[in-house]
């Protein structure tokens, strides 16, 4: 599914990015990274959406069509979205809320 708009970084609330030099990290990788980082930021972290940049699929599968953002982050941010982790510049990219 291509998303609508395309993803920039100061699209992302309360981001994080984590940097990790490798270029061929996959996409379990990425996400035991992002929660990790997301368990020292929120209580019981709830992953709402991502995004795998290298591929261009997100999670939800969405489409509502915005302007301005992706429809996959406007359904985390309406949810409640706490923090988004950026992963490799946007290579990955997942967003939480608390499930408290």
């Amino acid at each position: 599914m291509i998303a609508c708009v395309p993803l920039t970084v100061e699209m992302l609330s309360n981001r994080h990015d984590i940097v990790t030099g490798s270029s061929e990290m996959s996409f379990s990788e990425a996400r035991q990274l992002a929660d990790e980082k997301a368990k020292l930021t929120l209580l019981d972290p709830m992953l709402l959406a991502w995004m795998d940049g290298k591929t261009g699929r997100f999670s939800p599968n969405v489409v509502c069509c915005d302007t301005k953002k992706p429809s996959w982050l406007i359904y985390a941010e309406t949810r409640g979205a706490e923090l988004a982790v950026n992963v490799n510049d946007l290579s990955y990219v997942f967003v939480y809320r608390s499930g408290l």
